[in-house]
């Protein structure tokens, strides 16, 4: 089989030793090519690529962000993608079951490879540009875009770094004291103003260590997206959230200062002025107006044993 190891070197949990072992672990019964990026959007570029030579099978050795630019240009293809965690966080591997440590994930992959455990799965879709597991609007993109200005500090702490990050953010560089935007669905719906709301096409929203944030439990790749639109976000909601989404996200379902909507096929948020937004952790800067969908049948991905 024909496989393409796209590996990010920058990413928190890549080591040359570990690149070596994966390597090791791939090319042992396989053809393997490598191929390292290290800047935003190349992961797209090399997997779109790969695709059209007809590689069969892309690999990713990086985090969230570039699994996600390596999903978005395979999106439509045959080839299939495989994630083994590189990142601090690596929240998509995790949520369909690969191991935490890349080599025993590759180990895994090989085994996944052998009995051909492929699946077609569903993609978000904002503004063209395709997400596996989570888009962020308001709050939590501006959150990351003020831990990509410090990202050299990630490799010692990412989760610490997130959360003492998301409080200075909602003190000192996000004002949400009024409504950011409008969210409408498809069907006509005006779901309502908002200064932070996420559209999860998987479960769970991320991680803090090793548990999981569950902010959209009924969520998953099998089916349309569910929007969780915010209605306030002062401190006892923030801390109430973030409560109840370590306790597996039933209470915040029911909030009444939250509306959740699931089975969402397409939406519109429509910004009062711009307002920040994210995919699959990566801040893509600011917007007034998005349009976001569900496209099924999207992409295959190779699934742990």
């Amino acid at each position: 089989m024909r496989i393409l190891l796209i590996v990010n070197e920058t990413a928190t949990a890549v080591t040359a030793r570990r690149r070596v072992l994966v390597q090791r672990v791939m090319g042992a019964d396989h053809k393997l090519e490598v191929e390292e990026t290290s800047r935003r959007g190349h992961a797209t570029r090399i997997a779109r690529g790969a695709a059209l030579d007809g590689v069969e099978v892309v690999v990713v050795l990086g985090g969230d962000g570039t699994l996600s630019e390596a999903a978005d240009g395979l999106a439509g293809t045959s080839t299939a993608l495989a994630p083994l965690p590189g990142g601090s966080t690596n929240v998509f591997a995790r949520s369909i079951g690969v191991a935490y440590d890349p080599v025993q994930a590759a180990e895994r992959l090989v085994v996944s490879l052998a009995r051909g455990n492929f699946r077609r799965i569903g993609l978000g879709v904002a503004d063209g540009r395709r997400f596996l597991f989570h888009a962020g609007l308001g709050l939590d993109a501006a959150v990351i875009a003020q831990v990509e200005r410090r990202s050299f500090l990630k490799r010692y702490g990412t989760h610490p770094l997130f959360v003492a990050t998301t409080v200075d953010t909602w003190l000192r560089h996000y004002d949400h004291r009024r409504p950011r935007f409008r969210v409408e669905l498809g069907d006509g719906e005006v779901v309502g103003d908002s200064a932070f709301a996420i559209v999860s096409n998987q479960r769970p929203w991320a991680y803090l260590g090793r548990r999981p944030l569950m902010v959209a439990p009924e969520a998953g790749i099998d089916v349309p997206l569910t929007v969780t639109l915010f209605r306030s976000l002062d401190l006892s909601m923030l801390l109430g959230g973030a409560a109840s989404a370590l306790q597996g996200g039933q209470r915040l379902m029911h909030h009444p200062k939250v509306a959740q909507r699931t089975h969402v096929r397409s939406l519109t948020v429509t910004g009062y002025g711009p307002f920040p937004w994210q995919v699959d952790g990566d801040y893509l800067g600011d917007t007034e107006r998005l349009t976001i969908s569900w496209a099924s049948d999207a992409l295959t991905i190779v699934m742990p044993p």
